[in-house]
């Protein structure tokens, strides 16, 4: 109970006009600068009238543009602009038109500042335990330098085979980065990072809250997973670091998951934004090599699509659509995370209705039972239209698939949800090639063989509380 004493009752004024004047401050930004009239109204609404709560709320989850990191890219005079205009110089031996296949490609070479290059290989690596072999392999033989990135890295079996390898390799003399994301690897423990740092090993987490526009907000993660070994090979995908992705969960094992390595020139392009993403956390450049080294295995055409909230379009959700759109014979999506936005749905539905074979793989057991409930009103939603809705059986499904037609395929780090299209820093890999698409296919035909497909009886025989929770949730759907 507040002491109704002069001086009490003149601060506690003097704390509401505050907040009071916070909200209107922060109701003008939201109209100013969210992405749709109905987030915009309902910020406002909301600041005006409820500002003790929703203020720190709105500078927490408010904002969908990571403004420092704007700013690094546009300054022209930066490291970062620099390795971007170089790369493009040494790619431009190897950049390939592809035209109108793939709708019309230059329209994703606009968003992300690179172009298709050719004369690279592709490597599908299937759930766990192949990916790290692969990845263990080439830290191993590595000669110059390291880069590694990822979301999650856990002090566990996997976690500390990382680190003695990364170790080992800066004992030698090799340039080693470690960079982790401070939410996804908030239990990281200081001994295991000093064990890093004392070995030589240069570690830093994305630090998304420096400056001091940032200090507040939690809500800009860096979701991404980089691997690079001396410029000549990269790896991207779904897996973190920790056991549960090889195996090791009691309750959602066997985990399905999919990454990819890359050779060729488009390795530069990965490792580009690697690169700006030390350049925002320390300020500093690593020591690599810009030189591409093209591929003697395979030609195929690599696209490399890195997005994030610092982007001047929302390039992860156009990314999407416009696979969607491009899709003449079938469009098949694996996404542990199915919260699409409004226009995502509407390209789902369209592409069904001109008769293309749609088909989304969600997990059947979920690792956040609340985004399972928000997903169940968007299946709803594409399933009335047509769109093929599967749950997968066997474990929890994690990976980020899409196959487009005969000849296209993406792998990735982002999701089907708000928070990959407009929150995270993500990257998604483009391989045009029929022979790796084929071996794509197989893949994603046996995990459909391992799911069941939801019907519309089912949907339609869903207790009410079922459905009001899977509505309520969606209201969330923003920053699930």
């Amino acid at each position: 109970m507040i002491d109704p004493s002069p001086t009490n009752l003149s601060l506690f004024g003097a704390t509401v006009f505050v907040f009071v004047l916070l909200g209107i401050l922060s109701a003008v930004q939201a109209v100013m600068t969210t992405r749709t009239s109905q987030g915009a109204v309902a910020w406002a609404i909301t600041l005006i009238t409820w500002p003790f709560f929703a203020v720190p709320a709105y500078w927490i989850f408010g904002r969908n543009k990571f403004q420092g990191y704007v700013d690094l890219r546009r300054d022209r005079t930066s490291d970062a602009i620099e390795n971007l205009d170089e790369v493009r110089r040494k790619l431009a031996p190897h950049v390939v038109d592809l035209g109108s296949r793939f709708g019309d490609a230059r329209a994703l070479e606009q968003l992300a500042r690179m172009r298709f290059t050719r004369n690279n290989d592709t490597r599908l690596l299937i759930n766990g335990r192949a990916t790290f072999d692969a990845i263990f392999a080439e830290i191993d033989a590595a000669t110059t330098y390291i880069l590694v990135q990822f979301f999650i890295i856990h002090d566990d079996s996997l976690g500390r085979q990382l680190k003695d390898r990364l170790i080992a390799q800066a004992k030698r003399g090799l340039s080693v980065y470690l960079l982790y994301d401070d939410i996804g690897s908030s239990g990281i423990p200081k001994a295991f990072v000093n064990e890093l740092t004392a070995a030589g090993v240069h570690v830093t987490g994305m630090r998304t809250t420096r400056g001091w526009r940032n200090r507040f907000q939690i809500n800009f993660r860096n979701h991404r997973k980089i691997v690079v070994v001396d410029g000549r090979i990269a790896f991207v995908g779904g897996h973190n670091v920790g056991d549960e992705y090889i195996g090791k969960h009691p309750r959602l094992s066997p985990w399905r998951d999919t990454h990819l390595s890359i050779s060729g020139p488009a390795v530069l392009a990965t490792q580009l934004a690697f690169v700006e993403d030390w350049y925002w956390a320390t300020e500093t450049m690593p020591t690599v090599s810009w030189e591409p080294q093209p591929s003697n295995d395979h030609d195929r055409m690599v696209f490399v699509l890195p997005s994030g909230p610092a982007d001047d379009y929302e390039t992860c959700g156009l990314f999407f659509t416009h696979a969607i759109n491009s899709a003449d014979e079938r469009i098949w999506i694996a996404t542990p995370y199915f919260v699409p936005d409004e226009g995502v749905i509407t390209a789902l539905q369209l592409a069904a209705f001109r008769g293309v074979d749609v088909r989304v793989l969600i997990p059947g057991i979920p690792d956040k039972p609340w985004i399972k409930l928000a997903a169940m009103s968007y299946v709803n939603q594409v399933i009335q239209a047509g769109v093929k809705v599967y749950e997968y059986g066997d474990g929890f499904l994690h990976q980020k698939v899409v196959l487009v037609d005969g000849y296209a395929s993406a792998i990735g780090t982002a999701n089907f949800d708000n928070r990959s299209f407009r929150l995270n820093f993500e990257i998604t890999v483009l391989t045009i090639d029929d022979e790796f698409t084929d071996e794509v296919e197989q893949m994603l035909t046996k995990d459909f063989a391992n799911s069941r497909e939801i019907t519309r009886d089912e949907l339609a025989a869903r207790r009410w509380w079922s459905v009001a929770g899977s509505q309520i949730a969606r209201l969330f759907a923003p920053i699930l």
